[in-house]
């Protein structure tokens, strides 16, 4: 379903009012081809190579298993330059009418035929105990792989950024919205839109916006790269795992085709237990 919130990128690229619009009302906005062939083949060699992957982690079973990897800061490695390229950060401040921080950075993997869903939430449902006071916080979802019905594409419910934040429990491991009757209702009233992309589409997710994705039973492999900002003016309250404010060092992303796949940020890591899982973050690092 395209409900209006989707566009195609072209250079020069500026964010525009109706894109802002459309991201306002519906809650997400797909930019496709936002990234070239070059530029996501260069990101999917990093996020798979070995280096990488050493600091995977999965809170489910066997047979429903999501790999992940988490870190704070970017670094000057691949992940590093596009999370502070200016076409990816400056989107996200006219998004946010105002200057953002990085927040956290996260691989999301879905294996083919042993990957289960992650159950309907908000990105704020959770990110509100980590005292931040307003919603002023989205998620930028790179398609690593082709993201599709089939593999467990993100699924968001239209417009669903409106309702407000809804209380959520943990459960399997993950976050997920406790209010089911009230879910249900809600579906009732915002389209569900199945957010298929291809490689190098990229999808702005508001903070309030339901959303899930189902199992991948089938045989095609799903990356998403994902990368959540803050506005800066709401920096966290509390001291948690996620990054306090930091000032984004903005980059051109042609440095995208000269960095190195794996920067100095994975070679300091610290290790750190947060509620009943293990998580993985690696230090910030410069540009040369």
């Amino acid at each position: 379903m395209n409900i209006g919130s989707e566009y195609r990128f072209s250079e020069p690229f500026k964010l525009t009012e109706q894109m802002y619009n459309d991201y306002h009302e519906n809650g997400y906005l797909i930019i496709r081809n936002m990234l070239d062939k070059e530029e996501i083949n260069k990101i999917e060699k990093c996020v798979t190579g070995e280096k990488f992957m050493e600091n995977k982690y999965s809170l489910e079973d066997k047979d429903n298993k999501i790999i992940r990897v988490v870190w704070r800061h970017p670094g000057s490695d691949v992940t590093g330059i596009v999370s502070r390229s200016e076409k990816i950060v400056n989107s996200c401040e006219k998004l946010l009418d105002g200057e953002v921080y990085h927040y956290h950075a996260k691989l999301i993997m879905k294996e083919p035929e042993v990957s289960g869903p992650i159950y309907w939430h908000q990105d704020y449902g959770y990110w509100y105990h980590y005292g931040n006071l307003f919603p002023d916080l989205l998620t930028v979802w790179v398609a690593v792989d082709p993201s599709k019905k089939e593999n467990g594409c993100l699924e968001v419910l239209a417009g669903s950024n409106k309702c407000g934040r809804l209380d959520h429990h943990v459960d399997d491991g993950q976050n997920q919205v406790a209010e089911l009757s009230r879910l249900e209702s809600i579906k009732e009233r915002c389209p569900h839109v199945y957010a298929e992309m291809d490689k190098g589409d990229v999808l702005f997710l508001h903070s309030n916006t339901l959303h899930y994705s189902s199992p991948n039973r089938s045989k095609m492999r799903r990356i998403g790269f994902l990368m959540c900002y803050n506005k800066a003016s709401n920096d966290s309250v509390i001291e948690h795992h996620h990054a306090k404010y930091t000032s984004i060092q903005k980059v051109s992303f042609i440095i995208l085709t000269q960095c190195i796949l794996e920067g100095r940020c994975f070679y300091k890591i610290d290790f750190q237990q947060n509620t009943n899982r293990s998580l993985y973050y690696f230090s910030p690092d410069t540009i040369n």
